[in-house]
């Protein structure tokens, strides 16, 4: 019972951490960012500028109408990330699914404030090295691509325990 409320407080800690994180550098990157030219650092390898992004990933269905937008990735979103917080309350899930989950959910969480305050996203960051760059990013979509890490890694382990545990036969 002890452990239960332990991981739990621990998953609400990073939940809480990073839609803060988030929240804090879109604020910063908001008032020191926007409407100047883009800063470059390590020799262009890191990149702030500030951008709003009216579509998803990558900025993918930007082009979409106001009211497709919305329905999408606002409506849309909302009801994916409370299908995932109770299905991963009914499946009763642990370790490091649960983190990846709780941090998909945080990431998504927070890029859904924005899209429900004000129809776009902040982002401010890339990466690269040359012609070969990342999209725009924030500090939510880092969490959303780690909490996925996590869960994809998860169903490894799992597939290769059970594979381990029937001798390799598969039922």
């Amino acid at each position: 019972m002890i452990a239960r409320i332990g991981v739990r407080l621990a998953l609400m800690v990073a939940i809480g951490a990073t839609i803060g994180c988030d929240r804090l550098t879109k604020h910063i990157a908001a008032t020191t960012l926007a409407g100047t030219a883009g800063r470059s650092f390590l020799a262009d390898m890191v990149r702030l500028e500030y951008v709003e992004n009216a579509g998803g990933f990558l900025s993918l269905g930007a082009t979409l109408s106001s009211p497709v937008r919305t329905a999408l990735f606002t409506i849309g979103t909302g009801l994916m990330l409370l299908g995932l917080m109770v299905a991963a309350m009914r499946c009763r899930w642990s370790g490091s699914p649960l983190l990846g989950l709780g941090l998909f959910v945080a990431g998504g969480a927070s890029n859904w404030m924005d899209r429900a305050a004000r129809g776009r996203v902040v982002d401010f960051i890339s990466f690269g090295i040359g012609p070969v760059r990342t999209g725009i990013f924030n500090v939510a979509d880092v969490a959303i691509m780690f909490g996925i890490g996590l869960l994809i890694l998860a169903e490894f382990r799992r597939r290769k325990d059970a594979k381990n545990s029937t001798g390799g036969v598969r039922s």
